[in-house]
């Protein structure tokens, strides 16, 4: 599993971006955190640009976080976030390991499986992906993600390194995820963040993982969109892994 990693603080803080992106997707979250006493790793997930394998299932991604906690942050870290996809990944690692991380941070998570969703995956991406390196098309997504401006330029060339086989795989990994029985022995506090414009799916299952997971908190914002908070809103993590969401 490849890594980037901001600061050199005593506190560690594990983050993974969402489905499509890259490590980029935590970098103001990141620059926040380093500025605030963490060293802040940032994991390539597998079959995104710059990893060095590609996309299995969330399962397996999750097997090699835990390994390379266990392997390079010595089996426990302060913190454990992610987006979307990402968040899939993080909880199965809590699923995995429940007591690997003192706080969480759960943010945009599908866990209530759409079979529609998952069907439509390989012939969305059979019409999209022929389009994807032509900067009409790559903008329009980038406008629909409203994501910020200064990361057009990684978006472009990360979404043009994304093999189709990948993306295909990691649209009907993310859009099949349930919960596991074992996030009930979770020892992470976690923080559970959702938008109030996301699709209703996504505020149902925020509040599915609220229930399933002991002592966390949900915070619903009603004016955010998907994965807003990593975005745009980073002093949101900060709040939420000091415990003051």
């Amino acid at each position: 599993m490849v890594t980037h990693t901001l600061g050199t603080g005593a506190r560690t803080a594990v983050l993974l971006h969402g489905g499509g992106l890259s490590w980029w997707n935590y970098r103001a979250v990141a620059d926040l955190l380093a500025a605030n006493g963490y060293r802040v790793v940032l994991p390539v997930l597998d079959g995104h640009a710059g990893s060095d394998r590609p996309f299995t299932s969330i399962e397996e991604n999750a097997s090699e976080l835990v390994a390379l906690i266990d392997r390079e942050l010595g089996g426990h870290v302060d913190a454990l976030g992610g987006v979307s996809l990402g968040a899939q990944v993080a909880l199965e690692a809590l699923a995995q390991r429940p007591r690997i991380a003192e706080r969480a941070v759960i943010e945009s998570s599908l866990v209530l499986p759409m079979r529609a969703a998952r069907a439509l995956a390989a012939p969305a991406v059979a019409l999209s992906y022929p389009l994807v390196r032509r900067p009409w098309f790559s903008r329009a997504q980038f406008a629909s993600l409203h994501l910020p401006e200064e990361l057009y330029e990684p978006y472009y060339r990360d979404s043009c390194a994304i093999s189709k086989r990948d993306m295909i795989a990691f649209m009907r990994a993310n859009s099949s995820y349930r919960l596991k029985p074992e996030l009930a022995g979770c020892g992470a506090r976690a923080t559970i963040l959702v938008g109030g414009r996301e699709p209703r799916v996504m505020v149902r299952s925020a509040r599915a993982l609220a229930k399933a997971l002991p002592g966390s908190t949900l915070v619903e914002r009603p004016g955010w969109r998907h994965g807003e908070a990593s975005l745009w809103h980073p002093e949101v993590y900060l709040e939420a892994l000091e415990g003051r969401p």
